[in-house]
């Protein structure tokens, strides 16, 4: 599947999430020899190339250039950002309908040209969005990853940082569900510097609470002050895709199939996931408490009658 003397990824999209993701991966990674840019937009997509191609002498010889859908065919891995992004006031669920056909789209004709390497979905609503492509393509489950939790993930590690006045670095904490308003922190799992978060501070129920808003309104409160958000969710992307190519096993929350983790079957959901370049090498799942439990249940169970209701 990886050919390991050249890599190639093709980038499907190029709006902000796409165009601030290209240039993530340029700066984070040698080993790619090709970025393709796909979008309905063919003539953006040459601005965007020769734009990024400008940085490559001071990042590593990548040739950058904008091409189609068969441009997949030997590609290890394609990236999909394409979609309608979220408007204030919208949830990532709104946005199901208007992306589906989009999203059909674009699998269909990639699998078509012979593309046989790893999806990487980042479009909303991402939980539901990488469930279809993967029924929609018919790949093996581990082929296919969505960004899921781990945009959430780093928002909350900053907030406890700023909360805690320490580094980010010395936080351990994920948020596992949905990416979006049926998510939750694992707070009972959380490590600051090694030790229990407990031992740390006694955070009350309506703090914990607070800081849950906190991670789940962080998106709506970027996109009332700037229309979007892009640079977080690049940046996983970003680390995702260098996972895969660079055969990394690193472990990221991302949207991953789940088979019977957290009783839980045919759905792909926030969970932490080893990333190689098999895709998902291994999704982990943790030991949730039972009130966790409940909340990663419940995500699913409300994400389950959305995928029913759309198909």
């Amino acid at each position: 599947m990886i050919n390991h003397y050249r890599h190639k990824v093709v980038l499907v999209g190029d709006g902000a999430v796409g165009s601030a993701f290209a240039f993530s991966l340029l700066q984070s990674n040698r080993e790619v020899d090709e970025l393709v840019i796909v979008t309905r937009n063919h003539d953006k997509a040459i601005g965007d190339a020769l734009d990024l191609a400008d940085i490559t002498p001071l990042t590593g010889p990548t040739d950058v250039f904008a091409g189609n859908y068969e441009d997949a065919h030997d590609a290890d891995v394609v990236v999909i950002t394409a979609g309608v992004p979220r408007k204030p006031g919208e949830s990532r669920l709104d946005l199901i309908h208007k992306n589906i056909k989009i999203l059909k789209g674009i699998v269909e004709p990639i699998i078509a040209s012979g593309f046989n390497g790893v999806f990487v979905i980042s479009s909303n609503p991402v939980d539901l969005l990488t469930t279809l492509t993967q029924h929609i393509s018919g790949f093996p489950k581990e082929r296919v990853i969505g960004t899921g939790t781990s945009l959430d993930t780093m928002r909350l590690r900053l907030i406890l940082s700023q909360r805690l006045h320490i580094s980010v670095n010395a936080v351990d904490s994920q948020v596992l569900g949905e990416h979006g308003d049926s998510s939750f922190v694992t707070f009972d799992e959380t490590m600051i510097n090694g030790r229990p978060l407990d031992e740390i501070i006694q955070l009350t129920p309506e703090e914990k609470d607070k800081i849950e808003k906190q991670v789940r309104q962080a998106g709506a409160k970027i996109i009332q002050h700037k229309g979007a958000t892009f640079y977080g969710v690049a940046k996983c992307l970003s680390t995702i895709v260098c996972a895969i190519v660079e055969n990394q096993n690193t472990v990221i929350p991302v949207s991953a199939p789940l088979t019977g983790q957290y009783g839980i079957n045919d759905l792909y959901l926030g969970s932490p996931a080893i990333i190689n370049r098999q895709g998902i090498g291994q999704v982990i799942e943790y030991q949730l408490s039972p009130t966790e439990l409940d909340k990663m249940q419940a995500s699913a169970k409300q994400l389950t009658a959305v995928l029913k209701a759309v198909q």
